[in-house]
């Protein structure tokens, strides 16, 4: 399996550390993966769309931004 190296801020970084019981790569791969779907999703959703790229860039932000504030909201 290939390796990604991310940069995080520090302040992020000290906050993980306080849960070391948590794998934060598989949340990481988690959420890596949940947005790849929606992008499938919205990739075969537009295929056959007469949208263009940049009406489907202002619905993933709204939809991401709707998902964000839910799950914000648990």
């Amino acid at each position: 399996m290939p390796n990604v190296t991310l940069a995080i801020p520090e302040d992020l970084h000290e906050k993980m550390k306080k849960h070391s019981e948590i794998r934060w790569s598989e949340v990481v791969r988690k959420s890596i993966s949940e947005k790849i779907e929606d992008l499938e999703v919205m990739d075969k959703l537009t295929k056959r769309s007469k949208l263009t790229q940049t009406d489907v860039d202002e619905l993933s932000h709204k939809i991401n931004r709707g998902v964000f504030e839910e799950l914000n909201k648990r």
